[in-house]
């Protein structure tokens, strides 16, 4: 598949961003081709209303979930490590469309909360697929969340995290052992 044109990939970011910093109310066609440095027919010529935007987002989410779940899938230390690492990393233009359509979906647009629902349930199948068991899968995505949790936590606040990067990454050591463990005495108990 060819890359979107760069217009309309700067139309999605423009529009993303503007959900996330300043929400859907804010988010205008104008203000969307401001953000975006094109003209509003140039946006119009892409997205022809602002459903469509939501739609070009939520299909975008949907994109981006399908390469990182591939690269979940061929990274070389397996899924679970993979989704545990980047849960804890918020800072990246994949978490900006995740978040912009978590705003669509606690807005006008319900249906946004489906293209979230896939998200996860691929991170999720990706995960199950190595580990063999709903239960313990669903415990390493709860942990994966309360990562993403906390250092989203930390960039919306603007504060930095009080441990040091040392301390994050052996931490996060740390519980994939845990996981490790778990996998092992589930699979093997």
């Amino acid at each position: 598949m060819p890359p979107p044109p760069a217009a309309r990939a700067k139309v999605l970011e423009a529009f993303a961003t503007l959900l996330v910093t300043q929400g859907e109310r804010a988010a205008t066609l104008d203000a969307v081709a401001a953000e975006a440095g094109v003209s509003k027919g140039g946006l119009l010529y892409h997205f022809g209303s602002k459903a469509a935007l939501a739609e070009g987002l939520m299909e975008l989410l949907r994109e981006l979930t399908a390469a990182d779940v591939e690269a979940m899938r061929t990274a070389p230390a397996g899924p679970v490590d993979y989704f545990i690492r980047t849960s804890a990393d918020s800072d990246s233009g994949f978490e900006l469309v995740y978040v912009a359509v978590s705003r669509l979906a606690q807005g006008s647009y319900p249906q946004a909360r489906a293209a979230l629902d896939d998200a996860h349930d691929a991170w999720s199948g990706a995960v199950l697929e190595v580990v063999g068991d709903p239960v313990l899968t669903r415990a390493i995505m709860l942990i994966g969340d309360g990562l993403y949790a906390q250092a989203s936590d930390h960039i919306a606040s603007g504060s930095s995290p009080s441990a040091t990067e040392a301390d994050r990454a052996g931490s996060i050591d740390d519980l994939l052992d845990l996981i490790d463990e778990m996998v092992a005495l589930r699979t093997h108990g």
